[in-house]
């Protein structure tokens, strides 16, 4: 695997400077208040500072000026300063500055003793207001490979009705996250089967194609028609996609960890490729062989780049619905 691919930009990145100021005393956290009664809604983009489609969709809401009939709609960019480091010869080390944000989530409530800590939880302490005060959230996210789009719903009952609800993507992967950290979209209620509150993370494809602009645009649509905050006729026209074949469920058994960033594949594997026969070798982890465990195995989002000790190369799931 090479250590960095380089994938075609097909399209301009915006210029979110504009939105760093707020009213929510916030910079680059909106909070737009219909005044009426109904649910508080989070559309968030820039978890990660190289994936650009949710903030193309965050900075095209802002710039419309949309605005809820009812509850109130929270439009942010998350890790600004490393969407601000891309450079183009690199595009791939602007994901994040010190640690990844997405994997906070599950310390950001212990205490802080004033010690030193990531330019990440920092900004994260920034957001925690407005993702405790969301009765929904949407995070908008890319990937490194030229992947099928994803919705990732959790491992709960009420995200994947959520992911049904809006209809699309095809694939809806039901997961408990990382272990490396909890993700925003697993955080206080939106993890807790009791709780009303609600949370769905899209992958909407590669990085930096075109394509995947346009499923950020879809599901975002198709998202906050479904909350109630706004009409359907309120939202950019030519957003909604038309409705795709009928979803598929995934259920990730298991994940895939390189122990010290050695794991080759014995080839490109694509996302969502279904493995027809357990026992199939899949690839090495420092010579040590990985198969598939089960008949009909679906490989969710397996990293053809070469990857750090200890994050995840692949996870396995099973077609449950």
């Amino acid at each position: 695997m090479a250590d960095e691919e380089h994938h075609p930009i097909e399209f301009d990145f915006p210029d979110i400077s504009r939105w760093r100021q707020s009213a929510s005393g916030a910079e680059y956290v909106h909070v737009l208040d219909s005044g009426e009664p109904g649910p508080v809604v989070m559309v968030n983009a820039l978890t990660h500072g190289n994936e650009v489609s949710g903030a193309i969709v965050v900075d095209a809401l802002l710039s419309a000026g949309l605005k809820p009939r009812r509850g109130a709609l929270i439009l942010s960019f998350a890790n600004v300063a490393a969407y601000q480091t891309f450079k183009i010869e690199t595009p791939f080390k602007s994901r994040m500055l010190d640690e990844d944000f997405n994997r906070v989530w599950g310390r950001i409530d212990m205490p802080h003793n004033g010690e030193a800590e990531t330019r990440e939880m920092t900004r994260a302490r920034v957001l925690l207001p407005f993702v405790r005060r969301a009765d929904l959230l949407l995070d908008l996210h890319s990937m490194h490979d030229d992947c099928v789009p994803l919705m990732l719903c959790g491992p709960l009952d009420k995200g994947v009705a959520l992911a049904k609800q809006v209809g699309t993507p095809i694939d809806v992967v039901r997961d408990r996250g990382h272990a490396a950290g909890r993700r925003m979209r697993d955080y206080g209620g939106f993890g807790d089967a009791d709780s009303p509150k609600n949370a769905l993370l899209i992958e909407t494809g590669q990085h930096w194609r075109a394509s995947s602009v346009v499923v950020a645009k879809d599901v975002t649509a198709r998202f906050l028609d479904l909350s109630g905050v706004v009409e359907a006729g309120d939202l950019p026209v030519g957003w909604r996609q038309p409705d795709p074949p009928a979803q598929r469920v995934v259920q990730v058994t298991q994940a895939v960890a390189t122990k010290r960033g050695d794991f080759k594949f014995v080839r490109r594997m694509h996302g969502q490729e279904v493995i027809a026969a357990a026992g199939t070798l899949l690839g090495h982890d420092e010579g040590e062989p990985v198969h598939t465990p089960y008949d009909d195995c679906v490989l969710v989002m397996p990293a053809n780049h070469r990857v750090r000790p200890g994050v995840t190369i692949v996870r396995l799931g099973r077609i449950v619905g």
